[in-house]
């Protein structure tokens, strides 16, 4: 079940002051085009020099060579993804939302896991949320100048109500996105708990945030082209905190996603398994306990076990915050 949450009035009704662009350090607030040419992620890469005389076969061996780099920084940055992890959890369980903030790639993978998990655990659409610079078109139409706007993302935030239960967390590869400074600045103005995953050590943004996790991957093989090993490593580091929030939400039994929302063939079907595997009935038996249950697994089990109907099953879970091992036992 999901975690109460304060009314959408409530969250508007906090006061919002206007951003310090100054705080940013961004070229939109001086007019100046910053040189970006020291930060890690726009190093040339000495491997790739001659990338342009490369067969197609040692092309793909480079990268795949180097996305084992982007999976061995990940795992150099685990201490600081736990923290990150933490944070967005105990954001959640008091009731607050997970908003990721980006331009580019690093939107577009927040916005990714965003929507995955309505799906996968039965939140609430709001209750996981990506914003991209540019809005919704630049999620297939790139709107590089986006980027470019503190304001925008300190009124993006602000839109969406941004309040001090809130955990936001900025996606910038190389840790300078005006728009994730402006989105940033916003949520510390309303209280809110802030992250930055970044590609950079000392990121200029690092100080916007309570937790930073820096996930080192080197320079790209194509010159900063960070939708390369950095996207790769960005999209494993969301992997973590959403899911690991889930399990520590109760939306995991064991390691099924036992909270998914029957909404399509595919998820009929894994829902079908779980409840054979876990009762021991036969597929049409799990069929039909599954309609009962609203397309809900973690209600089927239970009204299953506890021989009780839908309501009396929503209740019991209602009553341990949606954790459904005991009910299990």
């Amino acid at each position: 079940m999901p975690p109460p949450q304060p009314p959408a009035q409530e969250r508007a009704a906090i006061p919002v002051p206007s951003p310090d662009l100054s705080r940013a350090g961004t070229s939109a607030a001086s007019g100046r085009v910053a040189d970006r040419g020291h930060l890690l992620t726009e190093q040339p890469h000495a491997a790739s020099a001659l990338l342009d005389r490369m067969t197609t076969g040692e092309i793909l061996r480079l990268m795949h060579a180097e996305d084992a780099r982007a999976v061995q920084a990940v795992g150099d940055a685990l201490s600081q993804g736990e923290a990150a992890a933490l944070l967005v959890l105990r954001a959640l369980v008091r009731g607050g939302r997970l908003i990721y903030v980006g331009a580019g790639t690093s939107g577009r993978l927040g916005v990714l896991d965003a929507a995955e998990c309505p799906p996968t655990f039965s939140v609430p659409a709001d209750l996981v949320q990506g914003v991209i610079a540019g809005g919704p078109e630049a999620l297939v139409r790139a709107r590089e100048g986006a980027e470019d706007d503190p304001a925008a993302g300190f009124a993006a935030l602000r839109e969406r109500g941004v309040a001090g239960l809130d955990a936001v967390v900025g996606i910038t590869a190389g840790g300078t996105t005006p728009f994730v400074a402006g989105a940033l600045e916003a949520a510390r103005a309303a209280g809110a708990s802030t992250a930055l995953v970044t590609c950079v050590p000392d990121a200029p943004l690092a100080g916007l945030a309570d937790v930073t996790v820096a996930v080192l991957v080197g320079p790209e093989i194509l010159t900063g082209s960070t939708r390369l090993k950095a996207g790769t490593a960005t999209k494993l580091v969301l992997n973590m905190l959403t899911t690991s929030a889930m399990v520590g939400l109760g939306k995991v039994y064991g390691n099924r996603m036992v909270d998914l929302q029957v909404t399509a063939a595919k998820l009929e079907d894994r829902g079908r398994r779980i409840l054979r595997e876990f009762l021991g009935i036969a597929d049409d038996e799990a069929g039909a306990l599954l309609a009962g249950a609203g397309g809900n697994v973690k209600t089927a089990l239970v009204m299953a076990r506890r021989r009780v109907d839908r309501q009396t099953a929503l209740r019991l879970l209602q009553e341990r915050a949606g954790f459904v091992r005991d009910l299990l036992a």
